[in-house]
């Protein structure tokens, strides 16, 4: 097989999806309150975004093929897993700590609660198993191995933030199904896979378990599962703060995906300080065509600096090669921009796939 006929077979379906996911649909929202300027009659909007969400798909897929990207990791970088302590991990109650598992998918682990976000623990993140976006390095933890999993929270529907498999082996987790909190309109999915523990929320809404406050917050992004659905599910990031009566507060940022926009430097007005973001470096090239959803690292640290961030944690690179950049590339792209900002070196981090933060 040629070289060029390669590339274009690679490329063939991460394009069909994106066609799936780009048809416009014309249904009701059921959630719509006209009080609310992010809804809209068929669905939910950004904030401050403006113009098409995603365009231009076959000039970008044209070029992908025309140009052989995205390129192989530099010398055929191999990514390392760290082992996480399990035995740790299971008896930990006490300790806040962040456990990459790899793409979205972080244990966090605060007030004695255990967090778990967009979990992706199959092979391929893809509707299907047999083919589309496969992993370059397995989950550091296997879902057999987590410590019991009390709250997971899905920031959109998106195959490589909502995945099936997953969802449903935390549903069956021993010791009894966590909490799902998803936002608006994700939950009759949910509950159609047999999931009940649901509860949906919209931007700047909570729930409260644990002695722990989980606000869905918006960010700019966009949904959609299927050849109609696009826009007619809510999207958002999530924060996670202990309530007024820990001696230790924390709050967590979790951005799921996103553009740059304002919403973090309102997401700052209304929570104040983040102790601990974690935030997305990779899926950013083209800029032309991503820019408006996928942020690149310097974006990142910009989020970094609106949050008014104490530490920040990279995600979303390294696992599923999504987009024109190499999968190595994004920890380099960070470490200048952490540089450009005049950051410290420890203010924004990348950790292997494994790696933990503790406080």
């Amino acid at each position: 097989m040629s070289k060029a006929a390669s590339v274009l077979r690679r490329h063939s379906l991460t394009a069909l999806l994106l066609v799936l996911a780009c048809v416009a649909c014309s249904s009701i929202n059921p959630y719509y309150d006209p009080v609310r300027l992010h809804h809209t009659a068929q669905g939910f909007k950004n904030n401050y975004q403006q113009g098409e969400m995603v365009s231009s798909l076959w000039r970008w897929q044209w070029e992908r093929w025309r140009d052989g990207l995205p390129k192989p990791p530099r010398n055929g970088y191999a990514f390392p897993v760290e082992k996480p302590d399990t035995a740790w991990l299971q008896k930990n109650r006490s300790q806040t700590t962040a456990t990459w598992i790899g793409h979205a998918s972080v244990l966090v682990q605060i007030n004695g609660v255990n967090l778990l976000t967009d979990p992706i623990f199959s092979e391929r993140a893809s509707p299907v198993q047999w083919t589309g976006p496969k992993r370059f390095v397995p989950p550091a933890l296997a879902l057999s191995e987590m410590p019991h999993i009390d709250v997971v929270l899905i920031s959109h529907n998106h195959y490589d933030h909502l995945d099936l498999d997953s969802v449903l082996a935390l549903n069956a987790q021993s010791g009894g199904a966590p909490l799902f909190l998803v936002p608006l309109g994700v939950k009759p999915w949910m509950q159609a896979q047999g999931i009940r523990n649901v509860r949906e929320l919209d931007w700047w809404q909570s729930q409260s378990m644990a002695g722990l406050e989980l606000s869905l917050v918006p960010v700019q992004h966009w949904s959609a599962r299927s050849v109609t659905d696009r826009f007619e599910t809510l999207w958002g990031g999530w924060i996670a703060r202990t309530d007024a009566k820990n001696a230790k507060p924390f709050t967590l940022f979790f951005s799921g995906d996103t553009g740059y926009s304002k919403d973090f430097a309102d997401i700052h007005r209304h929570f104040g300080d983040v102790d601990l973001a974690l935030l997305p470096i990779g899926a950013y090239e083209p800029r032309w065509f991503m820019q408006r959803q996928h942020v690149n690292p310097s974006e990142a640290v910009q989020i970094h600096q609106d949050l008014h961030a104490k530490k920040s944690l990279g995600i979303h690179w390294g696992t599923f090669e999504l987009t024109d950049e190499s999968l190595d590339e994004p920890p380099r792209a960070l470490a200048e921009a952490v540089s450009q900002a005049g950051l410290a070196p420890d203010a924004f981090v990348v950790v292997r796939h494994g790696g933990m933060l503790k406080f």
